[in-house]
């Protein structure tokens, strides 16, 4: 899910927060989005109109009455232009009015008559945070089915404290924008993935890798918590986070470094799964034995020989859990050669669902790229070829073709 072509309405309160929104609204548009804003009056003291229009491409709403509105009733036109709403800052007094139907300004009568997606990022001082009024309007506001609520942050304070009532991180906001935008079509669904390399250690500083990033895996990642689905992520050393999706859905990490431990954890989840994909790059061979200290180069050596045993082949002891059960098991297969024999003979042979193919012949697939082309096939016999894409769209097409 993407945000490309979206309709997209910031909605600004009057908190110390107002003066990152610029920032979201530059990251939304260039994420395709066509944003339009509208404020209370107290949020333009800590951000100008003048900057919001700059970045937006829009004139912005913050005055009802104002003779310059495109619209007298702007606060019905605008919701019925946008696919979704977000409220960053939301202040305690914009929460609690929004909560119990309190129409008294822009931002909160374009709130009263939005009923598509809304996604709310709450920022205040700890004490008013706490506030048992605040708590109520928060815990209301999140019980409605459109709204996509987000906990404050704990840190530094704009008030010279530090505790629990800072705003999301603007990447948290841009995550939760996709997620309140995508289907639930996993609502309620538990989903193992594996993601990333492992690392087979020779000694305590060298070890046997390859060159994966992660980066498809944890696309899928996104894809299946945009979609609903609780996910426990098993992977390997990467440099990716997913701290933005962590903060608002329910995605349980497990990190591992070798193909040992990918497949203890692994076997350990897939029982209370209802759908496992199988997206890392684990080593086919570990070395026999792990010297406890650092190999030395003698003098003169010129060679030097590593005696390896295969791992233990986790699509292939999944299958043969999965049984006649209706979990979903995926595969991947990268292959530099005979590449749909190879994969069918995987799909078959570790009893899997659906294996994603991946040729390092095609140009642009592969590791450390952000794109990919794939063949899905299916156990079925059918296949279905995609053309080359960002990697986030090889995630959701995936997902989208995986039938429950």
């Amino acid at each position: 899910m993407n945000l490309a072509g979206k309709h997209i309405l910031v909605g600004i309160s009057g908190g110390i927060a107002a003066y990152k929104i610029p920032e979201l609204i530059r990251l939304l548009k260039k994420a395709g989005a066509d944003v339009q804003v509208t404020t209370t009056k107290n949020a333009l003291e800590f951000v100008t109109s003048l900057t919001l229009q700059t970045v937006s491409g829009h004139k912005v709403y913050s005055d009802v009455f104002a003779a310059i509105n495109e619209h007298s009733t702007k606060h019905i036109s605008l919701p019925d232009w946008a696919d979704l709403m977000i409220i960053a800052p939301a202040t305690a007094n914009v929460l609690c009015k929004m909560a119990n139907g309190i129409a008294d300004d822009a931002l909160t009568t374009t709130f009263a008559a939005m009923r598509k997606p809304v996604v709310i990022a709450p920022a205040m001082n700890t004490n008013m945070y706490d506030s048992p009024a605040t708590q109520k309007a928060i815990s209301q506001l999140a019980q409605w089915e459109n709204i996509t609520m987000l906990d404050a942050a704990s840190g530094e304070l704009a008030c010279g404290t530090t505790g629990k009532g800072r705003m999301q991180e603007i990447d948290t906001i841009v995550a939760a924008a996709e997620y309140a935008l995508t289907p639930k079509t996993l609502l309620g669904k538990r989903v193992l993935i594996t993601a990333g390399p492992t690392q087979e250690a020779i000694d305590p500083v060298r070890y046997i890798s390859n060159a994966s990033t992660g980066k498809m895996g944890y696309a899928l990642v996104r894809a299946c918590l945009n979609r609903g689905a609780e996910v426990t992520l098993v992977s390997g050393p990467t440099h990716i986070s997913l701290t933005a999706w962590q903060a608002f859905c329910p995605l349980h990490i497990v990190p591992v470094v070798s193909s040992a431990d990918m497949c203890a954890a692994t076997v350990e989840a897939f029982p209370n799964a209802d759908m496992a994909i199988l997206c890392a790059a684990v080593a086919d061979f570990t070395p026999c034995t792990t010297a406890d200290k650092k190999i030395k180069k003698q003098p003169g050596q010129t060679h030097m020989s590593i005696d390896l045993k295969t791992t233990t082949d986790i699509a292939a002891t999944l299958g043969k859990m999965k049984g006649d059960s209706n979990k979903v098991l995926v595969g991947f297969a990268l292959e530099t050669h005979d590449e749909q024999q190879n994969a069918l003979r995987k799909l078959q042979s570790k009893h899997l669902d659906m294996i994603v193919l991946n040729s390092l012949q095609d140009k642009g697939a592969g590791f450390g790229v952000d794109t990919n082309k794939v063949t899905l096939l299916y156990a079925d016999g059918t296949k279905k070829d995609l053309p080359l894409l960002l990697k986030q769209e090889v995630a959701d097409a995936i997902i989208d073709s995986i039938c429950y």
